[in-house]
């Protein structure tokens, strides 16, 4: 079939941070707090949960330091947050986040030099942004481990260095699942509306329009794409307005990839009876109450589980196997990477589990190639077009 090349236009977009939040100096740090939500990325953290049966080998104190959100944004921050309570509170430890008083290098520092003051062993840094700082606390406390989540080589200013460990994960194919299964289940009139054009959420939606692709190569049918990004971590009146746009237009569907920005397209599906796709983890439950759910599916990967799991490497006295790392998480290592197959979180008619587990047994074999090359992103085939909005 022949096939034409996919060019990507990217939004100029503002600097805000992808980071949870919670406490900070100036308001006490929330120790062990006890209405922190509870139930999500569930899956991820039960299959963690194993890791934390026994006693860990050291005692001390984990610190999770957050930039701005929210820890309760039932996305990336929330089950970040999760994975330090779940683990603290499985094995007895005590924990504590710290938020900083401003989107800067130099307060996230400030911060982690506090909660180091007050006794942190471990400090768990939720986002891209913690790059820079990494660079520099790593050296100044070596007697301290840092897990950074979604912290890449390429965001670093300095080598990694034996006493932190930082992850990336293949959204791309989370988004690749998202996309391939809405269109298998009837959907062809798809939009992907991104927070900030990081890196993350570029990889969730060059996945989410591979997948599209391939699902709509196979069933021989014709698909648009809407694709634009908002700039920013949270939904407000001007994103809400562009996606009621959308689904006024004929758009059945968005993957919201990127925080609290979901809040927008869940807002306009809801006013024209469209869907969306959460991201991150399992954002069933957001459309819950409503004259019926929204949320088709949401494209995860396995935050809760991969702190829990780091966590119990520091405190068992194994560190060393993943000191000075960093690593990129995806199916090939593990279930990192997935859609919810709760019965309750299944919002699919026609495509069945069935499908989804041959799916992801191709990833995993590498049957199927998913392209994560943002510099020569992926060829789309004759029938899908996508539109890139400003």
């Amino acid at each position: 079939m022949k096939k034409k090349a996919l060019s990507l236009v990217l939004a100029s977009v503002m600097t805000v941070s992808l980071a949870a939040c919670g406490g900070s100096s100036d308001t006490p740090a929330a120790d062990n707090a006890a209405d922190t939500p509870a139930e999500a990325e569930t899956s991820s953290a039960d299959t963690a949960a194993d890791t934390t049966e026994e006693t860990p080998a050291a005692e001390g104190k984990i610190a999770l330091v957050t930039d701005v959100g929210t820890i309760d944004d039932e996305s990336f921050n929330q089950a970040t947050w999760e994975g330090v309570v779940a683990y603290g509170d499985a094995n007895g430890i005590e924990y504590t986040y710290y938020q900083p008083t401003e989107d800067s290098t130099e307060e996230r520092i400030n911060q982690i030099d506090l909660a180091v003051s007050e006794g942190a062993t471990v400090v768990v840094l939720p986002g891209y942004l913690f790059g820079e700082t990494l660079s520099e606390v790593q050296t100044t406390y070596p007697d301290v481990n840092f897990i950074a989540v979604d912290v890449s080589e390429g965001d670093m200013t300095a080598p990694i260095e034996s006493n932190a460990y930082a992850c990336t994960f293949s959204e791309e194919q989370a988004g690749y699942l998202a996309g391939y299964a809405a269109v298998k289940d009837g959907y062809t009139k798809l939009g992907f509306l991104g927070g900030m054009a990081v890196p993350a959420v570029i990889r969730y939606g060059y996945g989410y329009v591979q997948g599209i692709n391939d699902a709509a190569q196979e069933l021989g049918v014709e698909v648009e794409v809407k694709y634009t990004y908002g700039g920013q971590f949270f939904g407000d009146a001007n994103i809400t307005a562009k996606m009621e746009s959308w689904y006024s237009e004929g758009t059945e569907i968005v993957f919201a990839c990127g925080g609290g920005i979901y809040t927008s397209a869940l807002e306009a599906a809801l006013n024209y009876d469209g869907m969306i796709i959460g991201v991150d983890v399992d954002q069933h439950s957001v459309g819950e109450g409503n004259a019926y759910n929204p949320v088709l599916t949401s494209a995860m990967k396995g935050l809760t589980a991969t702190v829990m799991d780091k966590l119990d490497t520091c405190f068992k006295g194994n560190w060393a196997s993943i000191g000075g790392q960093i690593q990129n998480l995806g199916l090939a290592d593990g279930d990192y990477i997935g859609l919810p197959t709760a019965d309750e979180s299944w919002g699919f008619k026609t495509f069945t589990k069935e499908e989804y587990q041959t799916l992801l047994d191709g990833i995993k074999d590498g049957t199927i190639a998913i392209s994560n090359d943002t510099e020569n992103q992926p060829e789309v085939g004759e029938g899908v077009t996508v539109s890139y909005i400003d």
